[in-house]
């Protein structure tokens, strides 16, 4: 099928079915053979989401009356054909009769002259993208600007900046394989530059790389993960011998980076089943072995029966808005209404997880969100009702009077994440 076609399918599935662009992608590239189409496809995809509302707009500007129902299929379409406009070097008559050609194939005769007729007249305005107010000029949700807004007075549209450019690619350096130095010799030996990251087994890609170009992946020399992510195991810092509990762990970086540091006995839940089948993939890749159970970190007592916890990750579930960058759809699924949710079931979560760990034992608490609701409010306000709970500062936030570490998208090339290190009295 025509990729501007598959490319529409995703956009509808993302837009109007709300489905996860992890998901949708995905099941529209197995169409397709080379790798040139389906990086292609994942440029459209991605850069509609990123562009959403100044594409919408100019298309709708165009249109004399809204597509409903299954049309709006095509809308998706449309808005495929004005990014390659915009956005890419495809010659502009390319774009346009090979996104004329996809609303055939898409068995939409009738909207073909409509969708030519729209591009056409786009391109023929040349208008500049619309920035009348601040979902326009950001390509973000008013709700989401106006809490970020408040958040980050002096730097929100840095922050705003920052989650729309396109993410690099981190590597974490498996150190029971090689340590990061001869990992590193590696890759300059075949001519991949990559630099050090701050935390200890993070490396840094100057430029993002098929896994299989990478020495050893598929032997378990080296995980994807993001340097922010990468900071979890190393701040929960698990010893020899502890029982540890990796709380929500699907799809298990954490899990198996945990692994790597010490010799411990793991225990990683996560609420959702076909979730956890990432989980052993990615175990099964480094040889490592944890203890996987499909269950509630907000219910323990009803899956585990053993010993409590000396140390607890609990990479709580979350708004996501820190990792924008990498997942740019999370700006049209997420609505202000799932934030108040999300912090309740965070709360739940932390308390229930706190019974189940030792006198002295470290409970790292850990979002991808940037919004202060799920992360330094959550914790002042659980320092409040939970009085053997101690926090323990963490030397690599910027300033020492802060609740936990914010990391903001594009600190040190990071996505945005939120940590906070507790110890129990």
């Amino acid at each position: 099928m025509n990729l501007r076609a598959l490319a529409a399918k995703v956009a509808f599935q993302v837009l109007e079915k709300g489905t996860s662009l992890s998901v949708a992608l995905p099941d529209q590239q197995k169409h397709l053979e080379s790798g040139k189409d389906k990086a292609l496809l994942a440029e459209l995809s991605y850069g509609v989401m990123r562009h959403l509302p100044q594409l919408d707009k100019l298309v709708s500007d165009c249109m004399s009356k809204p597509l409903k129902g299954k049309q709006r299929i095509v809308h998706q379409l449309l808005l495929i054909g004005c990014y390659q406009l915009y956005f890419t070097r495809i010659p502009s008559h390319a774009a346009i009769s090979e996104t004329a050609e996809a609303c055939r194939q898409l068995k939409f005769e009738g909207l073909v002259k409509v969708v030519n007729g729209v591009l056409r007249n786009i391109q023929r305005q040349e208008k500049p993208l619309p920035t009348d107010n601040d979902t326009l000029a950001f390509n973000t949700p008013a709700w989401i600007v106006k809490r970020l807004k408040a958040a980050y007075p002096e730097n929100w549209q840095e922050v705003i900046e920052q989650s729309h450019q396109r993410p690099p690619m981190w590597l974490r350096n498996n150190k029971l394989s090689q340590t990061r130095d001869e990992y590193l010799a590696t890759l300059a030996e075949i001519e991949i530059p990559a630099s050090a990251g701050k935390s200890s087994d993070a490396i840094l890609l100057e430029s993002p790389r098929d896994v299989t170009q990478l020495p050893g992946f598929e032997q378990g020399a080296a995980s994807v993960q993001d340097g922010a992510a990468q900071w979890a195991a190393t701040l929960l810092a698990p010893k020899d011998g502890e029982l540890v509990l990796d709380a929500c762990a699907a799809p298990g970086g954490k899990t198996c980076h945990l692994l790597e540091l010490a010799n411990i006995q793991l225990v990683a839940v996560d609420f959702d089943e076909k979730r956890l089948e990432r989980v052993q993939q990615n175990l099964d890749r480094l040889s490592l072995e944890a203890k996987l159970v499909h269950g509630d970190a907000a219910d323990i007592d009803s899956w585990w029966q053993g010993d409590k916890f000396d140390r607890i990750l609990l990479d709580a579930p979350c708004s996501a808005t820190g990792v924008i960058r990498r997942h740019p759809d999370i700006k049209w699924l997420r609505k202000q209404a799932d934030i108040d949710e999300l912090a309740s079931l965070q709360s739940k979560i932390l308390d229930h997880c706190w019974q189940w760990l030792k006198p002295g034992g470290t409970l790292l608490y850990a979002t991808c969100s940037i919004l202060p609701q799920e992360n330094e409010q959550q914790i002042r306000s659980f320092l409040a009702r939970a009085d053997d709970a101690t926090l323990v500062p963490i030397s690599e936030q910027p300033n020492s009077d802060d609740i936990g570490w914010q990391i903001t998208p594009g600190t040190e090339n990071m996505d945005g994440f939120y940590y906070a290190r507790l110890v129990k009295g």
